[in-house]
């Protein structure tokens, strides 16, 4: 006789493992931090938001930050170098490397967009951007962490960019900086999803 193994419990609110007076989400997999005091109605709509914000904050921790940033620095590097210039490249190189960098940038463009959408909980024209949508993106998770402001991390992070871009031809150990804005971007977004998904624990009971 063989027994079945019991069913996931679906995402969704519950009562707080903690025996708190309030219902906490159950993201499928772990406790969230998103709590509702008894008594309040509870909105699905902004489970269903919350969930589509971890999984759009997980595709661009895993390989949006780096699509878009490892594309950025081939692209602009290719070009400094295109045949022609002052340290071209042979051109067979130069063509096939950009095409690959076009489409890292592409594949990491289209990540930062559905997490700005996701963030922001509506449909953003910042979303559909590239390149600022990455900008938006680090303003917004600066704003939900706290700490220093946005708008400072923000102007950072253009200013580094700008200097790569400018002067990449000339100054080849500027590709450091899209690699440090890179590996900012996901330390805070990992920390940053980190708080949406909260602390493993315990599945809930199969129903409030």
């Amino acid at each position: 006789m063989s027994s079945t193994p019991p069913s996931p419990i679906p995402p969704g609110w519950y009562p707080d493992p903690s025996e708190a007076r309030q219902w906490r989400v159950w993201n499928g997999a772990a406790w969230s931090e998103l709590t509702r005091p008894y008594g309040e109605p509870v909105v699905r709509a902004s489970v269903a938001a919350s969930l589509q914000a971890i999984g759009a904050l997980h595709r661009l921790v895993r390989y949006g930050i780096a699509a878009l940033f490892a594309g950025l620095g081939l692209v602009v590097s290719v070009l400094a170098h295109w045949p022609g210039t002052a340290q071209p490249t042979p051109l067979w190189f130069a063509s096939g490397a950009l095409s690959v960098g076009v489409g890292l940038l592409v594949i990491g463009s289209a990540c930062f967009g559905f997490a700005v959408a996701a963030l922001e909980g509506r449909s953003s024209v910042w979303a559909f951007i590239p390149g600022i949508n990455a900008l938006v993106l680090s303003g917004l998770v600066a704003h939900r962490l706290g700490g220093s402001p946005p708008a400072s991390r923000v102007v950072s992070e253009i200013v580094l960019l700008a200097l790569f871009i400018d002067l990449a031809h000339s100054q080849p150990w500027l590709c450091v900086a899209p690699v440090l804005i890179a590996f900012d971007q996901l330390r805070r977004t990992s920390a940053l999803l980190d708080q949406l998904v909260g602390p493993p624990t315990t599945p809930p009971p199969a129903g409030p």
